[in-house]
């Protein structure tokens, strides 16, 4: 819930949880919910997943670190910032720090939390935590675990901001985190 909107609708209650498959990744339960509004039962399909983190890297010229790789779910090899699942025991910070240097060997010691966002909630459980990490150095080498096959860029962040207006860039958890970024910068 939040403490800037005083939201109308009541939570539903859970009456059933059933775990349907598992993957290491996610995993697909059947919930049966009440809702107290309708008196009715609702059967749901949800997929529950580990916590995300996504990356806004800059260099101390200002410009964005990119991770350029072949994403499965939409066949295309697609142009993003960094990020990945929380590890089990992580917090989002120390995933966040992770990534980034395994995805483009860049480091940082300037980091702000710019928000969160729920990927999908009609069918994900999850959050991704979106950070900014400012005034980034490479270190000498990726550190990219087996799945992965990345190569990574450095543009300045207007262009970065181009290949977003123009659709190049068009995942929306990424989308989100350079909105919560602006957001943040105009703010400040």
């Amino acid at each position: 819930m939040s403490e800037f909107f005083n939201f109308t609708k009541p939570h539903w209650s859970v009456i059933k949880d059933k775990k349907v498959y598992g993957t290491p990744i996610f995993s697909l339960h059947e919930l049966e919910l009440k809702s107290d509004d309708t008196e009715v039962d609702h059967p749901f399909y949800i997929l529950k997943a580990p916590e995300w983190i996504n990356v806004i890297a800059l260099t101390k010229e200002n410009e964005i670190v990119l991770v350029e790789q072949y994403r499965a779910g939409v066949d295309e090899v697609t142009l993003e910032i960094p990020g990945g699942m929380v590890d089990e025991n992580e917090n989002p910070l120390d995933a966040a720090k992770r990534e980034l240097l395994e995805e483009t060997g860049y480091k940082s010691s300037n980091w702000q939390q710019i928000g969160k966002t729920s990927s999908n909630p009609a069918i994900l459980n999850n959050f991704t935590h979106l950070f900014v990490a400012k005034d980034c150095e490479f270190t000498g080498s990726q550190k990219q675990d087996g799945s992965e096959d990345i190569d990574f860029h450095v543009i300045p962040f207007d262009e970065f901001l181009e290949l977003v207006q123009n659709g190049t860039v068009h995942h929306a958890i990424v989308l989100a985190a350079v909105a919560q970024y602006l957001l943040s910068e105009q703010i400040n």
